[in-house]
């Protein structure tokens, strides 16, 4: 009995196997319908954006230089030292140009003194010719009594010579001091001239002088020092910067490199939301102001420059940082959309291929062309041709198609637990 119970024991088993194998079928391929993820084509709001990246920076920035060379004496502001119009920022040595004032002063005094001589050369020339004139007037008068005596016969020809020779002699008188006149005029006028020279020599001695003590030209916050005291600049080429000053760090800007394929769809007036790193999950309004023209090569990429202005009353925003921006350039309030997934979906073939609709219809109109898919009455993927509006790169808005709210369209394909064929992992092939 024993030997017979453990005959049938491996029987059993042998059957019980055999039973489940032909009741599961495994030479059979299982369900040859595809099966699918669909979504439902919903209306809602939409905006479409381009992103870039770009750098805060303060309104107006103004570089503080020196004009004039010399060691630095003491500074007066530091970093983020908020500073006046007018007020004294750094000092140069000015015993230099102290010495160049006086020294031009003396100059100037010497010019001064270089017209009054020539003056008094002038007045005492004017004096000889007054005097040369009335010889003149006298010498004429007594060539004329000459003349109407030798008309009478009262006195002789050589006397009549003579006074005509005494008129000739105080008419040259005249003539030579009147050009002596001319040359202390032009003395006096070269002497003038001097002292307008050593006047601007001395305006421009007190000018450098004036020069030594640095000023803030605006308001603003002193964000870069590039001096210490005892240093000395040299302004011979070109000014030196000495102090960097932001006139107001509560409105600052945005320089924005946006791609050349993108920037057609930016324009002033466009809303700007943006990042940085320092406040993470922190997001910034702002708008566009300009759109620069000037192209920005780089590695053979093209950019161009887009500023936004951008308010910063409580003063987190720092020049330099680094800004992830989105530009809002379209929004849609209420509008059909579909997502992107099933705009890229295509059916397949067994063989993996793709499949080719023999007619491609397309929707006319605004837009550009696309497809989704939708399952058809044969449970097989049927397309449905749109136009497509604005997308934000998750879904993109439906502007004209056989297509209405509520329908469901195909995501993408669920593969069968066996693979693509269908076929189950393990099991006797046949």
């Amino acid at each position: 009995m024993r030997k017979l119970t453990k005959l049938w024991f491996p029987i059993l088993l042998i059957l019980a196997a055999l039973t489940a194998a032909v009741w599961s079928k495994p030479w059979k391929k299982s369900d040859e319908t595809p099966r699918f993820q669909f979504a439902k084509v919903e209306k809602g709001p939409l905006s479409a954006s381009v992103s870039a990246s770009g750098t805060l920076s303060a309104l107006v920035t103004v570089q503080v230089g020196s004009q004039v060379s010399g060691q630095i004496l003491e500074v007066l502001a530091d970093f983020n030292t908020p500073v006046k119009k007018g007020q004294v920022i750094a000092r140069l040595d000015p015993s230099t140009f102290r010495s160049r004032v006086t020294q031009a002063e003396a100059d100037l005094a010497s010019a001064q003194g270089a017209v009054e001589v020539a003056q008094g050369n002038l007045a005492v020339r004017q004096a000889e010719a007054g005097k040369a004139r009335a010889a003149l007037a006298e010498a004429e008068r007594n060539l004329k009594r000459k003349q109407d005596l030798v008309a009478q016969d009262f006195i002789s020809t050589a006397e009549l010579d003579g006074a005509q020779t005494g008129a000739d002699t105080a008419r040259e008188q005249v003539r030579l001091v009147t050009s002596e006149i001319q040359s202390a005029q032009a003395q006096v006028g070269s002497a003038l001239a001097g002292v307008r020279q050593r006047q601007a020599q001395l305006e421009q001695a007190r000018l450098e002088l004036a020069r030594t003590v640095i000023h803030a030209p605006v308001d603003g916050v002193v964000v870069s020092r590039n001096i210490d005291a005892g240093q000395t600049v040299a302004a011979s080429f070109q000014a030196p910067v000495l102090f960097t000053i932001a006139q107001d760090l509560r409105e600052m800007e945005v320089n924005i490199a946006v791609d050349e394929a993108d920037v057609g769809r930016v324009h002033e007036g466009q809303k700007v939301r943006f990042s940085v790193d320092s406040f993470p999950g922190e997001s910034f309004p702002g708008t566009v102001t300009q759109i620069r023209k000037a192209p920005v090569i780089t590695n053979n990429v093209v950019t161009f420059s887009v500023m936004a202005r951008v308010q910063n009353p409580e003063l987190k925003l720092l020049p330099g940082m680094t800004a992830n921006v989105r530009i809002l350039t379209e929004e849609r309030d209420a509008v059909l959309q579909v997502p992107n997934e099933a705009l890229r979906f295509r059916p397949t073939l067994d063989d993996g291929t793709p499949v080719k609709l023999e007619v491609r219809k397309r929707e006319e109109g605004p837009g550009i062309p696309g497809r989704v898919w939708v399952l058809g009455a044969d449970h097989q993927p049927a397309p449905l041709n749109l136009r497509l509006g604005v997308s934000d790169g998750r879904f993109t808005e439906v502007l004209r198609g056989e297509l209405t709210e509520g329908t469901q369209i195909i995501l993408s394909k669920v593969e069968a637990p066996g693979g693509k064929s269908g076929k189950p992992l393990f099991g006797p092939r046949f």
